[in-house]
């Protein structure tokens, strides 16, 4: 695994040891980044279930301003900062050992919003509509912003969830990562 463009293009990352942690594949996150496009500069970026941060590294590579990493795993927080000291994006981040949902209130306590939220649950726990109630709850997406969601292929999500509305789903074997945008 590996960041694909940017500051940090070509740094390999690691991926913590002995859990059940499924990397976004290089042909994921590649797809994913050419369908957000290049306006990525000084966004502000939540990366739930954050694993081995790949994604909010990649993020911070590509120029946003600031990365949220939240994992309730004391393996993957250490990876998540050995991967941002390893591509000197440490700077630009804060890194939260903590479940989603109470990281998600304490975020909407101190009043921080995001222009991109992206989780990536783990599989199979029912996890995806109660993470998102609480982002709603807490106000956390920017009124232009963008929730994405990468999940099993088997979990098909409402076109409206909450004060969300799907505006894309792709499709990628047993992956799909759905994105939602706050209803207007």
């Amino acid at each position: 695994m590996r960041v694909i463009t940017g500051t940090a293009k070509g740094h390999k990352l690691k991926v913590p040891k002995g859990l059940s942690v499924r990397p976004t594949t290089d042909r994921i996150k590649e797809s994913l980044f050419n369908i957000l496009g290049n306006d990525l500069e000084n966004c502000v970026v939540l990366d739930l279930f954050a694993g081995s941060g790949s994604i909010g590294i990649e993020f911070l590579s590509r120029g946003a301003k600031k990365c949220y990493f939240i994992d309730n795993s004391i393996i993957s927080i250490k990876t998540i900062k050995e991967n941002l000291i390893k591509t000197n994006l440490i700077d630009k981040s804060y890194v939260y050992k903590n479940i989603a949902e109470k990281a998600i209130k304490k975020l909407g306590a101190r009043g921080v919003k995001f222009d991109y939220i992206f989780m990536d649950p783990p599989y199979e726990k029912g996890l995806v509509i109660p993470t998102l109630e609480v982002i709603a709850a807490e106000n956390l997406l920017e009124e232009e912003g963008v929730i994405i969601i990468e999940h099993e292929s088997s979990l098909d999500l409402s076109d409206e969830i909450i004060s969300f509305v799907k505006v894309r789903e792709n499709n990628y074997g047993s992956t799909k990562i759905t994105f939602y945008e706050l209803r207007r």
